[in-house]
């Protein structure tokens, strides 16, 4: 099954999903991707409160903020896969230091391709990522250039998935599917 679940930051996505992840996994093995690669103290702060509020929940954490198909070759695809996120995860192959952190143009299908290629290829899913297309606001071309790429990667994932879920302001909104029990 695949879960996918959007909305605004710090609504309650991470922990709904690691919620429906265990569901999924019906007290088998389940695995953390955790994409961002902090770059300040505020995203190393970010993945230490994740990491406290998964604690004792039995992930076993898939370090993988670019090349997503690589921690497949370490996991059980039978497993239940939490990937959080496809925002961070766009963020690091649009922009990579080995590119001394210009923007990759190719990066928005590749990313597509392999998050498409990870939920087919696993028997459980549930990835998170944030709307941050949603607003009427007009930034400047390399930010409109990552809404634009987040925004065609989440529609993607949402076909393909089972459920897609939109949280708000708290409120879980079912848009597609029903929610594993």
């Amino acid at each position: 099954m695949i879960v996918f679940i959007s909305g605004g930051a710090k609504n309650g996505k991470s922990s709904l999903a690691q919620e429906l992840a265990l569901r999924l996994a019906r007290g088998g093995k389940h695995y953390y991707v955790a994409t961002m690669i902090p770059v300040d103290q505020e995203d190393r702060d970010r993945i230490r409160r994740h990491v406290e509020d998964r604690a004792g929940l039995g992930f076993e954490t898939l370090e993988c903020g670019r090349n997503l198909p690589a921690c497949l070759e370490r996991a059980d695809r039978d497993a239940a896969f939490l990937l959080d996120s496809t925002t961070a995860l766009l963020m690091n192959e649009l922009f990579d230091p080995e590119r001394n952190y210009e923007m990759d143009p190719a990066a928005p299908e590749r990313c597509r391709e392999e998050l498409l290629e990870f939920v087919r290829s696993v028997k459980n899913a549930v990835v998170v990522s944030d709307y941050i297309y949603s607003d009427a606001q007009r930034y400047e071309e390399v930010t409109e250039t990552y809404r634009k790429a987040l925004a065609d990667i989440d529609r993607s994932l949402a076909a393909v998935s089972d459920t897609v879920i939109e949280v708000s302001a708290g409120q879980v909104i079912t848009h597609k599917g029903v929610l594993p029990v």
